[in-house]
């Protein structure tokens, strides 16, 4: 029986590239679980959108002497093109600055003020004399009170991972301009996540059992040490949601909490968009169904905490107040797969110095799927990992290329040839060939499994692991020495190997879906196996902005083993991969890298 599966991917700040950390971050673990239910023939929603509100943008904006909004819209498109390029096959890549998602978020801030869960309170906050003006947070760096780190931001510290109280913070500087801001007075709206601690906390504890150990650590471990402190939800900011409430003019909502609601807006934004309105319940209100967040470990608090805090705090109520009728609760996340770091060359990656490999830019040198297995077999999953040019190319050749590539090109080049462009008629098939569709078959198992459970890195690894077993079967059987006396036999072994690429083809279509389909097409079958990306303008108050659509392929239900049919019309095949020149990627790499953009 099919599932609802809901895929929520963090919504980058438009004030910068996307680099190659970013990506293993978040884009592609949610990209590769997506396809991977796909197949299974689940209903599938994959969302995000260009975070358009946060501070960073307004400091790139600030830092450019250009308009917000120009700034954001500049990145976003960057961003659908990258998406599109590199195959994160979202349903919908929108972005906060929406008259959907305002009305959305606040709906949301609604619920929680009619549920009690809002209050205003006057409290300080960080002031420039010489900007004349309330800084945001970001705005705002110094030394952690918690861990000591000089590079803290007032509201989080990327070191500790803590979030900060930013009236804390010590030695304080402006961002804008390196002055000495000072604390006065202002009034907030503040979300009363103490209230909300003991549904929080026993949330994560059923699900501690199955969540990574990173995740609950961090999550429930703030919890229980120092608890869910109140937390300001609005800004003296003039770029973003207002407040919806009567005599806050110039007062906007805060980004941590509107950001997260993009999940949900988004959802929405999908089912007007496709003329079935009410289809946003299928994820959200049905309680079957499954959310998975893939998000970074900085934002880990954020999204297996404070925003199950926001959605139990608004409850039925928030349906009440955007489609005034009665409803059910909102769902809380399933999971919060979050990953680690990725590092370069053995540094922190850094987008001021250049040390980055940035996504647009790799891939006008090289294949979406190299960087998407490269990216995938050394994802930070339970710890940081680091991108070596070294590394990338070996992987590259030795496994991509040399296992996995040549398996299928020397099978498929073979059959063409010798049975006139046919799958051969095996007749009866030996032990040997028997044996051999036994293990990769059980690979439907062992590799679904790991997929269902998000170790991507390990599933991509069995499946690797099983192709480099058919490998071992064609060198045995040799069916270039069998032709010559036997083409019976020869029939029999490559029959069994193209069944076998034919089913290993489905544990690598998550993974590398452009080579899978070119794959699917040389074995002869013409329904392809994922859908289309294209970009979309839509247009509402707020001015036009370019969407990211997914244009659904096969009916789903593919997660299963070859039954490949004798004497199916084969396409003249060619290779998958393209091997890499070891000296002249990382010396040329490696020279690129710390260097100014052009």
């Amino acid at each position: 029986m099919s599932e609802n599966i809901l895929i929520a991917i963090a919504w980058p700040y438009a004030n910068a590239e996307i680099h190659v950390g970013n990506i293993t971050g978040s884009h592609l673990p949610g990209d590769i679980v997506a396809r991977y239910h796909r197949l299974l023939g689940d209903n599938v929603l994959v969302v995000s959108g260009t975070d358009s509100h946060g501070t960073p943008v307004t400091l790139r904006a600030d830092a450019e002497g250009l308009p917000v909004e120009e700034v954001y819209q500049r990145f976003h498109n960057q961003f659908l093109h990258l998406f599109q390029k590199a195959g994160i096959s979202y349903d919908l890549f929108t972005t906060t600055h929406t008259e959907n998602h305002f009305k959305v978020s606040q709906s949301m801030f609604l619920a929680l003020q009619q549920n009690g869960y809002l209050y205003p309170e006057s409290r300080p906050q960080w002031y420039s004399p010489t900007a004349r003006r309330f800084l945001p947070d970001r705005y705002v760096e110094g030394t952690c009170y918690l861990c000591g780190f000089e590079g803290a931001r007032s509201d989080q510290c990327d070191r500790c991972g803590n979030v900060l109280e930013p009236e804390k913070l010590l030695n304080p500087r402006s961002k804008v301009d390196g002055s000495t801001p000072e604390l006065r007075e202002t009034e907030h709206f503040f979300l009363d996540l103490s209230k909300l601690e003991p549904e929080v906390a026993k949330f994560l504890r059923e699900r501690q059992h199955y969540w990574r150990d990173t995740v609950v650590g961090q999550s429930l471990g703030q919890i229980e040490s120092e608890g869910l402190r109140p937390r300001p939800i609005t800004r003296d900011l003039d770029w973003g949601i207002p407040v919806p409430v009567e005599g806050w003019n110039g007062k906007c909502i805060y980004v941590w909490f509107e950001a997260v609601i993009g999940y949900l807006s988004a959802t929405i934004e999908w089912a007007k968009i496709n003329g079935i309105p009410e289809a946003w319940h299928d994820w959200w209100t049905d309680p079957a169904a499954k959310a998975f967040y893939f998000i970074g470990k900085d934002n880990i608090f954020f999204h297996a905490a404070q925003w199950p805090a926001q959605l139990k705090g608004a409850g039925k109520e928030f349906v009440e107040i955007f489609e005034e009728e009665t409803g059910q609760p909102l769902n809380l996340p399933y999971d919060v797969p979050a990953n680690q770091f990725m590092n370069l060359e053995g540094q922190k990656i850094s987008g001021s110095r250049n040390w980055a490999v940035w996504g647009l830019d790799f891939l006008e040198r090289y294949d979406p799927d190299s960087l998407r297995y490269y990216l995938t077999i050394n994802m930070p999953e339970f710890r940081d990992t680091d991108w070596d040019w070294a590394e990338f190319v070996a992987r590259n050749n030795n496994e991509l290329v040399a296992t996995w590539g040549n398996l299928a090109n020397r099978a498929l080049a073979f059959a063409y040839k010798h049975w006139d462009g046919h799958v051969p008629d095996p007749g009866t098939l030996r032990p040997a060939d028997l044996e051999i569709l036994a293990k990769v078959e059980a690979g439907f198992q062992s590799v679904g499994a790991l997929l269902n459970g998000v170790k991507l890195r390990a599933a991509l690894s069995e499946a690797l692991r099983i192709a480099s077993e058919v490998n071992k079967y064609i060198d045995t059987a040799a069916p270039w020495f069998e032709i010559k006396n036997d083409k019976a036999a020869a029939a029999q072994t490559i029959y069994t190997a193209l069944r076998a690429i034919d089913s290993l083809k489905l544990f690598f279509a998550p993974f590398v879906p452009f080579s899978s389909e070119r794959l699917h097409i040389y074995l002869g079958y013409t329904q392809p196996l994922f859908g289309e990306q294209y970009i979309d303008p839509q247009t509402d108050s707020l001015g036009t902005h370019n969407v990211l659509r997914y244009r659904p392929g096969s009916s789903g239900g593919l997660w299963e083993p070859s039954q490949l049919p004798a004497g199916q019309t084969l396409q003249l095949p060619a290779p998958l991969f393209k091997k890499l020149d070891e000296k002249v990627v990382v010396q040329e790499e490696r020279a690129r890298l710390g260097k100014k953009q052009e």
